[in-house]
């Protein structure tokens, strides 16, 4: 595998729970806190989503108090950046061979259309067979739940793994609108999966080429961690 210094970035195309009128999609931190870190340390990143073109935004992303958290809103100010979510490229259209890493956001959004695309599925199942790093934070790791290797085995099983607890679905009040916990889905498919000790601390997990985020806040140090794979002192 030859070094392309570039990230694929992917996030929902989904804006509102099934069960609840409540809107969601990409919490926006999620995607700048990543790009900021990454982009300094000399990568460039391409963003897709299951179905492709326009991309929701989670409304309570854009809170004043979150907006201000690690310079999001200096990217939600840029109209360039911006830009960049209104025509995402479909995953089946992505080819691995561009990457040397796939990045999976969250927002609630992922928990819906992620677990449901095979093309998703098959796509993170090259990155990691072919000795690409596969990350996601907080809900993201929605998109690793149904991904099978060639050997027929879950990508997760006996893998250490976080993601969004269920804890912070309860303070988020979220426990009845979402569709299942991700954190007991992880653990049925034989995940060893950890939190930090109080909800929305952060918190990041590295299992070789598998690295994941445990909460919003813990976008940026997946990003470290994914950088400091691909770029090893």
């Amino acid at each position: 595998m030859s070094a392309t210094k570039k990230i694929l970035v992917v996030v929902t195309n989904v804006g509102e729970y099934e069960k609840a009128g409540m809107r969601t999609g990409l919490w926006l931190g999620e995607l700048t806190h990543f790009w900021d870190y990454a982009e300094r340390a000399g990568f460039s990143m391409d963003i897709a989503s299951p179905s492709g073109g326009t991309i929701p935004i989670d409304p309570e992303s854009l809170a004043h108090d979150v907006l201000a958290e690690l310079g999001t809103e200096r990217r939600y100010r840029d109209r360039r950046f911006m830009n960049l979510l209104d025509d995402t490229v479909r995953v089946a259209d992505v080819d691995v061979e561009d990457y040397d890493a796939i990045y999976l956001t969250g927002g609630h959004g992922v928990m819906f259309d992620f677990p449901r695309s095979d093309d998703l599925e098959s796509l993170v199942a090259r990155f990691h067979e072919s000795g690409r790093v596969v990350s996601a934070v907080c809900h993201g790791p929605c998109g690793l739940l149904n991904v099978t290797l060639s050997n027929g085995e879950p990508l997760v099983r006996d893998r250490d793994v976080t993601g969004f607890s269920w804890p912070e679905e309860e303070a988020a009040d979220r426990e009845d609108a979402v569709p299942y916990s991700l954190q007991d889905e992880l653990k049925k498919l034989g995940a060893h999966y950890s939190v930090a000790d109080r909800p929305f601390e952060t918190h990041v997990v590295e299992d070789d080429r598998l690295i994941t985020g445990q909460n919003p806040g813990s976008a940026r140090g997946v990003a470290e961690a994914v950088v400091r794979r691909l770029q090893p002192a």
